[in-house]
């Protein structure tokens, strides 16, 4: 009992060492986000004051407003707005704690230009009491851990003590009488043998425990999450330990799929519906995996993966592409898409680095990608990275993004923004696919990145207007508006600008149905390009929309300055919103901002009804996605 106790106190002073630091860690955090917290709300309280300064409500109005927006999405002790001697604004909480008080310190920040002082003091209680039980709970889960362990060890002991007495009262008794050895040793082997038992199968436990522990994180480690199949770490680790040491694998082929329609249905559809889409994409290859049981199957990162065919000559491994372009055809037509998937392939021996053969097998994913559609290209070459052919995929996408233009061979898809009210004026954005000399459609998202990395993009985008604007007049569809990209390329080039000034005037009748769509970050690249080219379009009649907009974080008085029509809110805002109480405060806020600089408001990526009502209910002037409406031809 003097052991257990002497184990036990030893283990309290361990846990207690443990249970300071752990506290001093909290109070150390808690303390630096009080006071982030605490200089976020200084700067929230002058972003939010600076959008009154040119208002014309009366201070009492103003001081009531201001303290509405701050109370919707912070909790104060204390909030105080007054002017001079006068008091607009007192709220007080009711509930308090001492902790709080000592944590939270009063602050007086001036309101910008409204000639009102703001006087508050955060409550930070919630946290309080949240840390307060999960301290208790560290420190009980730690007194209970002390006291097991030090059971454990004293018992563990006990066993040991046990067994090596008797061994040495066996030695000594030896010595005197052989047959009271003999009857001794069977008597103590019956009593001590349960014992032994016990404490060796609580070791065993102890093991297996954490063995089972020591597998779920090496698993976690190596698998991804989404698709339950191994990941980048795992490829890099199989690649060196069955491949370049000492195996029987002695050759064979890797393969890197490209998921190429990832980010678009992303952007269109969805982050779930993307998710959905990665997740087949890999049943199809484990499925085609199955009559190639060697086969090794990784997830690389969010759109590649890596399939590697051990001991297989590169004959037998395009027969295994083949296979998976026709099992991506089918699942291309039943689910409406572009394209699914690309692969290129290369032959390995143990000679190669794997560096080279990932570089070699990406080239060949891009040429595939200008053949047809879901097709698999063989990279044959292995002198492509070192000779004067080192761009050789470059070089063929060049020719391809040059026979689109020459050739004119786009098509045009219009998605429909859904208004929020009868008297919301919107309208339908133009969605462009381009196609090779056999008519397959080529990876928008492929395409598009690979013509601004050839400086093509300008010429894209010259070819989508003019199509646009060809198809609208030819057809007579002037009752509505239509939406075009613009590249931030385009519209920092002098001659692009010169040229689509000169095309909007020759065309009357198609430049007011033109809304022409540039991303807020393109726009903050070059602000005086960005206003000169927002003058120039509302000169012709043509409207403008900011899209993607909140994720550069870009102040409301660039905005006034610039005068756009629409913004567009980036989808990252819109998705799940019916659930998310922060950005539908931050949206609100927005909307409301806006309208008040006679801007109109547009979401896009709506894919639910929940979505939708709880925008129309924010005041959205319009709605863009797959709920509302799916693209179709022109």
């Amino acid at each position: 009992m003097y052991k257990f106790s002497k184990l036990f106190i030893k283990n309290i002073l361990f846990a207690l060492v443990f249970i300071i630091a752990i506290g001093a860690i909290a109070f150390v955090l808690l303390s630096s986000y009080v006071n982030q917290q605490t200089l976020a709300q200084q700067n929230t309280i002058q972003l939010v004051s600076q959008h009154f300064v040119e208002s014309e409500m009366p201070v009492q109005e103003m001081a009531t407003k201001l303290a509405d927006i701050l109370t919707a999405g912070t909790d104060y002790q204390t909030l105080i707005i007054k002017s001079n001697s006068q008091t607009f604004v007192n709220h007080q909480k009711n509930q308090t704690h001492p902790f709080d008080s000592f944590l939270a310190k009063r602050k007086t920040v001036s309101a910008g230009k409204l000639n009102l002082q703001v006087q508050y003091q955060l409550s930070f209680i919630g946290i309080i009491d949240f840390l307060t039980k999960f301290f208790i709970g560290i420190t009980a889960l730690s007194l209970l851990f002390v006291f097991i362990s030090a059971r454990l060890n004293y018992k563990l002991q006990l066993t040991i003590f046990r067994v090596i007495s008797k061994q040495i009262s066996n030695e000594l008794a030896q010595i005197n009488d052989a047959d009271f050895i003999t009857k001794e040793k069977s008597n103590q082997q019956l009593l001590d043998i349960p014992a032994l038992e016990e404490g060796i199968a609580e070791i065993k436990s102890m093991m297996t425990k954490q063995f089972k522990n020591t597998t779920s994180l090496e698993i976690e480690a190596h698998v991804d999450s989404l698709t339950g199949i191994e990941n980048r770490n795992r490829f890099v680790q199989f690649y060196e330990n069955q491949i370049v040491q000492d195996s029987p694998v002695k050759f064979g082929v890797i393969l890197i799929t490209r998921c190429s329609e990832l980010q678009t249905i992303n952007q269109v559809h969805g982050y779930n519906s993307g998710d959905n889409y990665i997740i087949k994409v890999a049943e199809i290859m484990k499925n085609a995996l199955e009559t190639r049981p060697t086969g090794k199957l990784f997830r690389l990162n969010s759109s590649d993966f890596a399939t590697i065919l051990p001991n297989e000559q590169l004959k037998v491994a395009e027969n295994y592409a083949s296979d998976l372009t026709l099992k991506f055809n089918d699942y291309q037509q039943v689910n409406e898409l572009d394209s699914v998937a690309f692969t290129g392939l290369v032959y390995f021996d143990k000679s190669k680095p794997l560096g080279e053969l990932l570089a070699l097998a990406d080239t060949g994913v891009s040429v595939a990608q200008t053949q047809q559609t879901n097709s698999w290209y063989s990279q044959k070459d292995i002198d492509i990275l070192t000779d004067n052919s080192a761009n050789f995929g470059s070089q063929n996408w060049r020719h391809e993004i040059d026979s689109v233009l020459d050739a004119g061979r786009v098509t045009l898809l219009l998605q429909p923004i859904q208004p929020s009210g009868r008297n919301n004026k919107v309208y339908g954005e133009v969605l462009a696919r381009f196609l090779n000399a056999n008519d397959d459609m080529l990876p928008t998202a492929t395409f598009i990145a690979m013509a601004e990395k050839l400086d093509k993009i300008i010429e894209v985008d010259r070819l989508i207007i003019e199509t646009v604007i060809k198809e609208i007049t030819s057809k007579n569809m002037l009752e509505s508006s239509y939406g075009i990209n613009i590249s931030p390329r385009s519209i920092n080039n002098e001659h692009f600008m010169i040229w689509l000034e000169r095309k909007l005037l020759r065309e009357p009748t198609a430049s007011p149905r033109l809304v022409f769509e540039i991303s807020e970050l393109g726009m903050q690249q070059n602000i005086k390009a960005a206003k000169r080219l927002v003058d120039m379009l509302h000169r012709v009649g043509s409207r403008v929309t900011v899209e993607r907009f909140g994720v550069g974080l870009t102040s409301f008085k660039f905005f006034r300055d610039l005068t756009p029509d629409y913004i567009k809110m980036d989808s990252s805002y819109t998705r799940d919103i019916d659930d998310d109480k922060n950005n539908q405060y931050f949206l609100r806020l927005m909307v409301d901002l806006a309208h008040r600089l006679g801007i109109s408001v547009l979401a896009e990526s709506v894919e639910s009804q929940e979505e939708k009502h709880t925008l129309e209910k924010l005041f959205i002037d319009g709605c863009q996605g797959y709920y509302v409406g799916k693209p179709a031809p022109l």
